[in-house]
């Protein structure tokens, strides 16, 4: 199973055929056995191709680890509530189930669980754990020859997204038809994926990304005079990092009046920060706020956390992202209830796990993701809409980061084999929040945003020393000069739901990633946006290696990508619910409802006409020692990718920016 990336610094059912392309059960082309079977979706992996394949041998030993995920009782009803108790203005608006009744009408009966078990064990596969609540599964290990015949598939060795030789099945899995109403989905046929050893203990944290000066306290602040012109004027510096303060002002926070009070926000990453709680409020402090008061603050981690080593999931490599994603929320909330959710790896399976957990417990009403992976690399779509649509009934929201790669296009993310959306952030049933360059003044007041896309020119400097310029023609030369974009696109997956008709224009949803043209509009992303660029970006606090390579201590950093958009978003979202009294649950049709009102601004990439808008920005060569000499660059904002990759901010809906960034967002819901 492929592992997920983080955002920094980088079902599926019948009653969802009005929104979506994708069926619990589909045909398979694959020869079977003479009694009658059915497909089951998402078992054969995009990427286990004639062209991929290693070997002309079928693969025949070996041993097989998967889990068998439930349908439950009624997919399409699961489906069709969600939608009805998410939709402002329909008679079930609001109306909420508790998880016993979540699980009562929808999820797995003992009966599924028996006729799944009775199938796996009679094919020679043993029953390891079974889970019958909402995200529910059965899990079997065996031989490669059982889970030939359980699933009736053959395995060969292609070519996996890890660029390893991993093995797949040729074919789609099939069940037997008597069960087959009862699978969602099927993981683990597949070995693309790094293997998990248990870790009893974390590793330390990695070295600072420290910012070097000059930089500006607020947008504008200081001119790079002595640097070459570009677009016919002098630049100025980037920030220093924004403070929860500045953007509050800047998104109508301040002016709400709102702080996330009497809401629960989780955040969900891959493992656990030591020092999360201590960082969060010592960060807190520095920053002009206030830190957490106590029990406000609390964690549910995996009992044991796997492929922590550096070349699997690199654990300590996810400290940054937790714990700027914990610092957003509560600085846009301040006085929300936060629970961190630690998954125990960074796969399909272990986030899964805790997303379960989340809707099986109820434990907050919105969910902050800063993570995802290119669609096709993903095993579980099946089985996490499920658990999306069992949230959305409960009244939870999730929120995913649109991805800092742009469309995904081989050019500007050498880890994605095609051009494509990500997925959780495409999913019809979550909110994908893209990034922006913020521009905030001296009054944390709002002065510009466009999409999040750089693209960098270094300063070139003659022998002589007395000629300086830009190397390149700004913006520079794509793709080599390409930074990092907030992503988006259109789905190869979903059809277009119902809260995106008659907003996002249909030339535009009809428009899939390798530029064919769809029958019918298909979903698109993001829905929201807000700042993500690092160089109007945020100020994040953590403990972290110094210079000397030797001491931990805590460290001010500036940050970016959509990992920062998100929780900003998440934290704004708890405020919103506190403004309307009561939980919004999955905010999709209560955001596009408000399209082109005073809840949004429009963002496009040329807010003041053609002329493009950039920074002067100064690097450490070393930025982990602050070791010189320093490197300067122009960065011209609003470039999300170029040619097939483009995802340019326009007037209205686009797949850069959604419907726009939060203005008076937190007060449309006002009782």
């Amino acid at each position: 199973m492929p592992h997920v990336t983080r955002g920094l610094r980088v079902a599926v059912t019948a009653a969802a055929a009005a929104t979506l392309v994708v069926g619990v059960v589909t045909s398979t082309a694959a020869a079977q056995p003479s009694t009658a079977r059915a497909g089951i979706a998402g078992t054969h992996p995009a990427w286990a191709t004639t062209s991929a394949r290693l070997s002309s041998q079928p693969v025949t030993s070996g041993t097989v680890t998967a889990r068998v995920f439930l349908a439950g009782q009624d997919p399409a009803a699961l489906a069709s509530y969600a939608t009805a108790v998410s939709t402002p203005g329909n008679a079930m608006y609001g109306h909420y189930l508790t998880p016993a009744q979540v699980m009562a009408r929808y999820g797995p009966t003992r009966a599924q669980v028996s006729a799944v078990s009775s199938w796996l064990t009679g094919a020679g596969l043993t029953v390891t754990t079974v889970k019958d609540e909402m995200g529910g599964y059965v899990a079997v290990q065996g031989s490669v020859q059982a889970a030939a015949h359980a699933f009736g598939v053959t395995f060969g060795t292609f070519r996996g997204p890890d660029r390893q030789a991993d093995r797949a099945p040729e074919q789609t899995a099939s069940a037997p038809a008597g069960v087959a109403g009862d699978v969602l989905t099927v993981t683990g046929l597949d070995t693309a994926t790094h293997k998990m050893t248990p870790a009893d203990t974390l590793p330390p944290p990695g070295p600072n990304y420290w910012a070097a000066p000059p930089c500006s306290q607020y947008y504008g602040q200081k001119i790079a005079v002595n640097e070459p012109s570009a677009y016919g004027a002098k630049q100025p510096w980037t920030n220093c990092g924004y403070t929860p303060r500045q953007i509050r002002g800047a998104y109508g926070v301040t002016q709400s009046r709102t702080t996330g009070k009497g809401v629960t926000v989780a955040v969900v990453d891959a493992y656990a920060s030591p020092t999360m709680l201590s960082d969060a409020n010592q960060y807190a402090k520095v920053t002009g706020d206030k830190p957490f008061a106590a029990g406000q603050y609390t964690q549910d981690l995996a009992s044991v956390f796997t492929n922590t080593a550096p070349d699997q999931c690199d654990a300590a490599g996810w400290y940054g992202e937790q714990t700027l994603d914990v610092e957003a929320v509560h600085g846009m909330a301040p006085d929300a209830h936060v629970v961190y959710v630690g998954a125990a790896s960074c796969t399909d399976q272990d986030f899964g796990d805790a997303l379960a957990l989340i809707v099986d417990n109820h434990l907050a009403s919105i969910v902050s993701n800063s993570w995802g992976e290119p669609a096709d690399d993903s095993s579980e779509i099946p089985e996490y809409d499920e658990i999306f649509q069992a949230g959305a009934a409960e009244g939870i929201g999730f929120f995913f980061s649109s991805g800092d790669n742009g469309y995904e296009n081989p050019a500007e993310d050498p880890g994605s084999d095609m051009q494509q959306a990500d997925f959780p952030p495409e999913s019809p049933y979550v909110t994908s929040v893209g990034g922006t360059s913020l521009a905030i003044g001296k009054h944390n007041n709002y002065e510009f945003e466009t999409s999040w896309g750089t693209e960098l020119d270094p300063l070139a400097v003659s022998t002589s020393g007395n000629h300086r310029s830009w190397q390149h023609t700004p913006p520079g030369v794509y793709p080599d000069s390409y930074d990092g974009s907030s992503g988006g696109g259109v789905s190869f997956e979903f059809a277009q739901p119902a809260y995106q008709k008659g907003v996002v224009p249909n030339k535009l949803a009809t428009a899939l990633p390798n530029g064919s043209t769809a029958t019918k509009p298909m979903r698109v992303e993001p829905d929201v946006s807000a700042l993500a660029d690092a160089s109007t970006g945020i100020l994040e606090g953590e403990t972290v290696l110094q210079p000397n390579g030797t001491t931990l201590a805590f460290s001010l950093s500036r940050t970016g990508g959509t990992s920062v958009s998100c929780p900003v978003f998440a934290g704004i979202e708890a405020d919103a619910e506190q403004a309307a009294g009561h939980p919004l649950g999955f905010a999709n049709p209560a955001i596009y409802q408000r399209y082109r009102t005073s809840a949004f601004r429009d963002v496009t990439d040329h807010p003041f006409g053609s002329r493009h808008l950039a920074e002067v920005r100064t690097n450490y060569t070393d930025p982990s020692t602050k070791k010189g000499p320093l490197l300067t660059f122009l960065r011209t904002l609003g470039i999300d990718g170029e040619g097939a990759a483009a995802l340019p901010a326009v007037k209205g809906y686009d797949d850069a920016t959604g419907v726009g960034s939060p203005a008076r967002y937190i007060q449309s819901f006002r009782r």
